[in-house]
């Protein structure tokens, strides 16, 4: 997949810096070394980290900055890292979908960016298109029915919105039946260097749980 960054999205967020991980992989519904992965993390969250200081994390941080330079009130629409590890502080299990679903919110959990996953097969055309979703834009969040995209960051195919950092749509979600996978790293931080380590860790983990020889990586600004 070819990913462009738009020009509204570049006037917010001009130190942008996002990467690319597409393999083939095979889906499990459990993965129990996985889980002691996501239950360790989770222990070390609990003992640093509160509800507040959360928002601080770099990855958070910037994402809920372009929220608002997009007019977006990120405290309604929270990013999904931030809601990861929100709920992990209160107490709250994590939902356990599959693997692939687990994998990609165990890399944003443990890095702090919005971290999109996807069934590339789903797609329509061979381009995304990272742009700020508009009023009345059509999106069906997974899992949460009908969602008002206007001023969130958006990924575009040929037919539409595929992801926010609040939310992916339910027309390219993962299931166990996915083999070509993308996961999209959204550094609003600019931090190159960091979202490089996210995208190896990824690839680390599609290793060791997706039958995977952890596919390619590739950085778009």
């Amino acid at each position: 997949m070819k990913v462009i960054v738009s020009n509204e999205i570049e006037s917010v967020c001009p130190s942008f810096i996002g990467a690319a991980v597409e393999a083939q992989v095979v889906n499990s519904g459990y993965c129990q070394p996985l889980w002691d992965e996501i239950h360790a993390l989770e222990d070390k969250f609990r003992k640093e980290l509160t509800t507040e200081s959360l928002k601080q994390l770099p990855g958070i941080a910037a994402t809920r900055r372009v929220y608002k330079a997009c007019g977006k009130d990120p405290s309604r629409y929270r990013p999904a890292s931030e809601q990861l590890i929100r709920r992990m502080l209160q107490g709250k299990e994590l939902y356990q979908i599959d693997t692939l679903v687990d994998l990609v919110n165990l890399a944003s959990i443990a890095f702090g960016y919005s971290i999109g996953g996807f069934d590339a097969d789903k797609f329509v055309g061979d381009t995304l298109t990272l742009g700020i979703g508009r009023e009345g834009e059509p999106y069906e969040g997974i899992g949460r029915g009908i969602i008002n995209i206007a001023g969130l960051p958006v990924y575009r195919d040929a037919e539409g919105g595929v992801g926010t950092p609040t939310s992916d749509n339910e027309r390219t979600k993962m299931t166990l039946g996915t083999t070509h996978l993308v996961v999209l790293i959204n550094g609003y931080d600019g931090n190159e260097s960091r979202v490089l380590d996210n995208a190896h860790f990824i690839q680390d983990l599609l290793r060791k749980y997706c039958q995977s020889d952890g596919g390619t990586v590739t950085l778009y600004t």
